[in-house]
């Protein structure tokens, strides 16, 4: 099986290339299989603080494989269901990069169309190139939507502004992108790849315990109501203080010096 996604892990970075270049990234039904299995891995691996996907060459990725689409190969399965279950295992990469308890980022260069827009939403944070275009683009292909798009869109941008871009297939540029908040941060191509390592860099230095227990809480607040989030809140802000890295913080601030923190 050709492999379409490849990993490397640094210093506490793991980098995630979606890998095929030659079709803007777009990948069949094995690769987001093959993505979900690599973010399920990092996802458990302690060496592990921030997890970045990106596209490898010119874009991010286009989504799904058309041409695999339009010839029939992309399911084989005959039945509904066979393929919707299909398709729901090759999704998990999207929840993956949503609730791992660790930072996740998008670097986003060029294109990023169906999936490949919703991989990039279900990232904790995007860093875009300049040359950006993102797309929903199922309308165009007769689809209603998948790998959680129409979750993260809405929450990003809002319910009637997700249903105008869903319906109309509208390309957004950088611009666009980071006044609606589908983008954090619009940086030129050439610095693209500094400016996502600068970023990834000091978020691995972070107190790592608290940053899996912030990501608790911002997605428990996407849905529940405040009495919910502040019970978690209350638990994960007491448990946050029973750590070696509160300590450690707290002694920096009073000692005006940056602090250490060591992940216990």
């Amino acid at each position: 099986m050709k492999r379409e996604v490849t990993s490397t892990v640094s210093d506490g970075i793991a980098w995630v290339t979606l890998d095929c270049p030659s079709k803007l990234n777009a990948l069949s039904t094995n690769g987001f299989l093959q993505l979900s299995a690599t973010l399920e891995e990092l996802a458990h691996d302690t060496e592990v603080a921030v997890v970045i996907v990106t596209g490898s060459g010119r874009a991010f990725s286009a989504g799904g494989d058309v041409a695999g689409m339009a010839s029939g190969e992309e399911f084989t399965e005959p039945t509904l269901e066979g393929r919707a279950q299909t398709l729901r295992r090759a999704m998990e990469c999207a929840r993956l990069l949503h609730d791992m308890p660790k930072p996740t980022l998008a670097m986003v260069r060029g294109v990023a169309a169906g999936a490949g827009l919703s991989i990039a939403l279900s990232c904790d944070l995007r860093i875009a190139s300049d040359n950006v275009r993102l797309i929903t683009a199922f309308g165009e292909v007769a689809y209603s939507g998948d790998f959680g798009g129409s979750f993260f869109l809405t929450r990003l941008v809002g319910p009637s502004k997700a249903r105008e871009l869903y319906y109309l297939s509208a390309h957004v540029d950088a611009a666009e992108a980071l006044r609606l908040g589908m983008v954090n941060r619009v940086v030129a191509n050439d610095a693209l790849q500094e400016e996502t390592q600068a970023l990834a860099t000091h978020l691995a230095a972070g107190p790592r315990i608290a940053y899996g227990y912030m990501k608790r809480n911002l997605n428990a607040a996407e849905t529940g109501t405040l009495a919910e989030v502040m019970d978690l809140e209350a638990w994960h802000h007491t448990r946050c203080g029973m750590t070696e890295d509160h300590l450690e913080g707290a002694r920096a601030f009073v000692e005006k010096r940056k602090p250490t923190f060591r992940s216990r």
